[in-house]
């Protein structure tokens, strides 16, 4: 079974016969409000404590000298709440995000977007649900809770006499379902982005600002790493929330106009990426450090002493990731019950794709940081290599392949293998004997270059005939570069990948991707330390495989809403980055 996060420890699964429950696993990520002293699990929450602790060391020390496990995920009191309401006869639904494919007839399978009603909620990891006549264990970590659990007997609001709607029943008092409905979650929407600035502040002061006092235990490019840019997040989301409290209608909440504020936002929103992209770097640092008890015993320290609830710093720091990605789900919801009519109906539509192209470029831009290692490996077993870095310019392989390219002033015809960057053409020849070694010949700047479709026949410039032709013109230096291709398809396939190049580095001006100089010396420093490591320099056989069929077609303009979530949907091969999404988050629905 896939999930939608990578679990650390694989959920147990629980049938029919058997009602126990695993203890220290909790990948539902309820958000939960401390009140009271809390006991869970067996182990008495130390934030009961902090009240009558004097100062950090001595609350250091207490923690330090009890049995008390970092990271155990504690309870969840939304999860009691669940339970309550199906005791007391209640129906509860949830709302699928995943599909959920199972061959075992005890598990319920659904497919994203279906309305499951969960019977029981007594497991952390594993509900039992039911769909029509089915009924099954699922996992939690699948669905939402539906913010409206009852659904509205009709989509529109009643029709009175002569067809038109009744202002008086939409505006006044008397609401009609749906604008409850759309009351619910506009109340969701403000709720949650109060509980998540809360959340932000907690990080920020209660762990940040700590570890600058700890000059001693780390350094500021230890906090950069950990933290990312966090702070700048939170700058970010106290300016919104602002703006959504202004355009907040606390008297008929539906009436709210809050589409506007997401417009306004969607540029900013986009430090996300940034944040995003580190996580990776964020979690092994984190393990390195807790792998030395004063570390675990200090992050420990810092949690209890700002009251922040029972999940490891790891936890925490993953919320702005999954926060990025439920702006499109909650702006789904609330598109769905907004009127057409209703005066927010337009900023709504606009917004819940302005906030989907935030996902994908977020997405699109990790995939391109993933791939700079893959560049400078790529780069390290070329043979004869001369002039700057591929990384220098370009971050992307846009397509590559065999052409022929014919030269001044003999036309000489020679067979190269090609590869087409963003920005750049690199030329290389294959070595005679060993086919998979790669020897550099040039470059060509794309920047200044003009594609020219050639017909089939004689070429005037070259006074040669040609077939599957097409040429490089300059148009700085007039300088031409005739290529063929083997097959009228394969001349095509280049045709079109030039466009792509071109709407690839169109693209980045406009969103303002680049590659720190950072990110391009350890990508290389890291290539180059795997070949001192005792590699042949010879393009892998793997790797060199995936060069050869690497074709990317231009950008999407629309996405299936799986692939807009990349970052929250299942992954069958999870990286390091996916495997911290099982820990508990409170912003999880």
């Amino acid at each position: 079974i896939t999930s939608p996060v990578a679990f650390d420890i694989l959920p147990l699964k629980l049938h029919p016969f058997s009602k126990s429950t695993p203890t220290g696993l909790d990948c539902v990520g309820w958000k939960r409000r401390i009140s009271a002293p809390v006991i869970t699990d067996g182990a008495l929450d130390k934030t009961a404590l902090t009240d009558d602790v004097g100062s950090e060391e001595d609350l250091y020390e207490d923690f330090r000298s009890s049995t008390h496990r970092y990271g155990h995920p504690g309870g969840g009191g939304e999860q009691l709440a669940i339970n309550e309401l199906i005791s007391d006869g209640s129906v509860v639904y949830a709302e699928a995000l995943w599909d959920h494919v199972t061959m075992d007839d005890q598990e319920l399978g659904f497919k994203a977007g279906d309305v499951i009603e969960v019977m029981d909620a007594t497991n952390k990891e594993w509900w039992w649900g039911r769909i029509l006549d089915s009924e099954g264990w699922f996992p939690a970590s699948f669905v939402r809770l539906r913010v409206n659990q009852d659904e509205p007997m009709e989509d529109y609001p009643l029709k009175v006499e002569g067809g038109k709607e009744d202002d008086s029943r939409r505006f006044g008092m008397g609401q009609t379902t749906k604008d409850q409905m759309r009351t619910n979650v506009i109340n969701e929407i403000i709720s949650t982005e109060r509980d998540y600035i809360k959340h932000l502040k907690d990080i920020c002061e209660g762990y940040i600002k700590q570890c600058r006092k700890r000059a001693d235990m780390f350094t500021e490019e230890q906090l950069k790493t950990i933290f990312g840019n966090i702070e700048d997040i939170y700058r970010c989301q106290k300016k919104f929330v602002k703006a959504l409290e202004k355009k907040f209608n606390k008297d008929h909440p539906h009436l709210s106009e809050v589409g506007s504020c997401f417009l306004e936002y969607q540029t900013e929103f986009q430090i996300y990426s940034e944040y995003c992209n580190n996580h990776p770097n964020a979690c092994l640092e984190l393990s390195r450090l807790t792998k030395v008890n004063k570390y675990v015993y200090f992050f420990e320290a810092c949690r209890l002493l700002q009251k922040m609830i029972d999940i490891s710093l790891d936890g925490f720091l993953l919320t702005p990731v999954q926060k990025i990605c439920k702006y499109p789900l909650q702006l789904a919801e609330l598109l769905k019950y907004t009127n057409p009519q209703h005066r927010d109906f337009k900023d709504v539509e606009a917004a819940l794709n302005a906030m989907k192209n935030v996902a994908r470029l977020i997405n699109e831009r990790k995939r391109r940081l993933e791939n700079i290692d893959k560049i400078a490996q790529w780069q390290s077993s070329i043979e004869d290599w001369e002039g700057e870095d591929v990384l220098v310019r370009s971050s992307e392989l846009i397509y590559s392949g065999e052409l022929a390219k014919i030269s001044h002033p003999q036309a000489k015809s020679q067979q190269r293998m090609f590869f087409l960057f963003d920005h750049q053409l690199v030329c290389c020849k294959k070595d005679l004997l060993r086919r998979d070694i790669l020897y550099y010949k040039s470059r060509i700047n794309m920047d200044d270059m003009e594609i020219l479709d050639v017909e089939d026949g004689k070429d005037k410039d070259f006074n040669i005939s040609v077939k599957n032709a097409f040429k490089l013109h300059c148009r700085d230096t007039e300088e031409v570069h005739l290529f063929c291709a083997k097959k009228p398809e394969q001349k095509q396939r280049w045709l079109k990948a030039f466009d792509n190049e071109r709407r690839q580095v169109q693209l980045d001006q406009e969103t303002g991707f680049s590659i720190t100089e950072v990110q391009k010396k350890q990508a290389m420093l890291n290539a180059s330390k795997q070949h001192h490591a005792g590699k042949p320099k010879a393009v892998t056989r793997p790797y060199y495989d995936f060069l050869m069929r690497q074709k990317h077609p231009s950008l999407p303009t629309t996405l299936p809403q799986q692939q807009v979530f990349m970052l929250a949907e299942p992954k069958r091969k999870p990286s390091n980055f996916w495997q911290n999404i099982s820990r508990l988050t409170p912003f999880r629905k």
